[in-house]
């Protein structure tokens, strides 16, 4: 047995480090001043991938991601650890996407790879912490979701077995093939990247990314496996009016940019006794302790 696994991923600001520039004037985030990564919980999903192909030979493992021809990272990423191939869907149609608008342009692209089996992604991404794209693409697709899961089981006889943790605690449930699942960070860990995969996969890029330079495009022409596919809204036959800023409900009423600061600082000499006072203080007055 084998199975077609997309992995949903987003290329996201490193929320974790946000310092007093992360915000423009106009309220949008600044992404220039924060460094680019692969959502944490996106990780967790493309692992859970991975163990799949590990326990079922044959398995292949794509993945979907959305944004500018940069966010090819993460294809990178996911070839490094690991994965079969991927798809980076970009055009300026899809910018401003909320939820909904995401998930419609990510179902058309699902829709246009066929032949799944499981769609894997992150329960939720640090940029926005909705929780929605996952079961939304499931809906647009007509296809049952397993949300906050732990770890998939197993995959046999046509169902797949997960753990997800609950309010309560854990429960585990078993649901029929094509399913979408969701996966939250307290899963394992993504593997590390393979030496071998990385050496591999090094020069692999969107055609626009080497536009211009006639020695990557030659290299990847000779090396088909090195072209990560890059499709726009046209390519997936996606309806411009559920795309972008057209297709997204959700406004922002206000958005209040708050930077926390100290209110007073204190210095203390750099000796024993100093530090030793200060600690009595801290104990003294509850701060600790």
């Amino acid at each position: 047995m084998s199975l077609n696994i997309i992995v949903l991923a987003k290329q996201v600001p490193d929320t974790r480090n946000v310092g007093k520039d992360a915000m423009k004037e106009d309220g949008t985030v600044n992404r220039a001043a924060l460094p680019a990564i692969f959502n944490p919980e996106d990780l967790n999903a493309l692992e859970q991938a991975l163990r799949l192909k590990d326990m079922y030979p044959g398995t292949k493992v794509t993945i979907l991601t959305m944004g500018p021809a940069r966010a090819a990272e993460i294809i990178r990423e996911g070839l490094y650890r690991g994965a079969d191939n991927g798809v980076v869907l970009s055009d300026r149609a899809f910018a401003g996407s909320d939820t909904l608008a995401t998930s419609y342009a990510l179902s058309a692209a699902i829709k246009k790879l066929g032949n799944y089996d499981l769609i894997i992604g992150g329960r939720q991404a640090i940029d926005g912490d909705t929780a929605q794209v996952g079961p939304q693409v499931a809906e647009k697709l007509g296809l049952p979701t397993v949300t906050y899961a732990e770890e998939i089981i197993d995959a046999e006889g046509g169902k797949v077995t997960v753990k997800r943790r609950i309010e309560s605690g854990v429960e585990t449930v078993k649901a029929p093939l094509p399913l979408v699942v969701t996966v939250n960070g307290s899963a394992a860990d993504c593997r590390p990247r393979n030496a071998k995969c990385l050496q591999k996969y090094k020069y692999a890029a969107v055609p626009s990314e080497v536009a211009n330079d006639e020695k990557k495009k030659d290299l990847i022409e000779k090396r088909p496996y090195l072209n990560i596919g890059e499709w726009n809204a046209a390519y997936v036959d996606a309806d411009l009016a559920q795309c972008g800023l057209a297709g997204s409900p959700t406004k922002v009423k206000s958005i209040e940019n708050v930077v926390f600061t100290a209110k007073e600082a204190r210095k203390i000499e750099n000796t024993d006794e100093a530090i030793e006072d200060l600690i009595k203080e801290l104990f003294a007055n509850h701060t600790i302790g």
